[in-house]
């Protein structure tokens, strides 16, 4: 089974998309071992070193592990530090893709959904209906964290500098989307921002009532200029956020359909109780 001559993708990327796919839908389960590289490279008729690239991909994202002597296998553990964007890729697959996600300012998710709304508009994805839900912190109110350095106090100015970095990326988000169904390339698109008062001391995604994506915020002191003068703040890097993946396809022995269904939980009652409509 050769790779797919359309696809504008690079065959190593296919390649690991293939066996991702493989992996996450339990084709290949836990600890099983992947086929040879000799193998591999017959099947998706590519180079050996193209499938090298693929497998260096999984293994980066922690689907996999190499054992010297033995090959490659699906790793065992399910709570797993994961890349997000392979699995937004995978939900856009899907008739019906829905999306919550509760962070600070939403910048991963914009990015990792570019590829998949691409593909929509090329045709190569046909979803019947986009739904997306996001919960961020207001604002307009005091925070406990971020603060001020020197004396643990909410900055003002550093609210109104994440205000226009959380507008940028979850408007965006909100525009692409609905021009998808504006142009009729989605027959259902919604997409709703909600603000809370809480401390963004994590993120969560929740994709397709399938998948949570949980992950802590870590404090950094970085300075960061206002009105031309240096200020330190403690801030939090979503960056360096590491994200943990719990599925409702886990196996018996683990917990993956119960956190699945308590971090819907938890983000359905802040959403309906303590926040309000983003005003944009």
């Amino acid at each position: 089974m050769g790779l797919d001559p359309d696809d504008p993708r690079p065959p190593y990327v296919q390649v690991a998309n293939a066996l991702r796919a493989a992996i996450l839908t339990k084709v290949f389960k836990a600890g099983d071992k992947l086929p040879s590289r000799a193998e591999l490279a017959k099947k998706y008729e590519v180079a050996p070193m193209t499938v090298q690239n693929a497998l260096r991909e999984l293994r980066d994202e922690g689907l996999i592990v190499s054992r010297q002597g033995s090959g490659v296998f699906v790793r065992e553990r399910t709570e797993r530090p994961v890349g997000l964007r392979p699995h937004i890729e995978r939900a856009f697959e899907a008739e019906h893709v829905s999306i919550d996600f509760a962070g600070f300012s939403g910048e991963t998710l914009q990015g990792v959904m570019q590829e998949p709304l691409d593909k929509i508009r090329i045709g190569r994805l046909t979803p019947a209906s986009i739904n997306i839900r996001m919960l961020v912190p207001d604002t307009s109110q005091p925070w406990a964290i971020p603060c001020q350095v020197e004396d643990l106090q909410d900055s003002p100015g550093f609210r109104k500098r994440m205000d226009e970095i959380m507008r940028r990326h979850t408007l965006a988000i909100v525009d692409n989307v609905q021009e998808l169904g504006d142009l009729g390339l989605v027959k259902d698109v919604s997409v709703e921002i909600k603000v809370h008062r809480a401390a963004p001391l994590f993120k969560l995604y929740l994709l397709n009532n399938e998948e949570a994506f949980f992950g802590f915020y870590p404090v950094r002191e970085h300075v960061i200029r206002f009105d031309g003068e240096p200020k330190p703040i403690y801030d939090l890097v979503g960056k360096e956020a590491i994200l943990f993946q719990h599925s409702v396809t886990d196996d018996d022995t683990s917990t993956g359909s119960q956190y699945v269904e308590q971090a819907r939980m938890w983000f359905d009652s802040m959403w309906e109780t303590v926040s309000v409509e983003y005003q944009r």
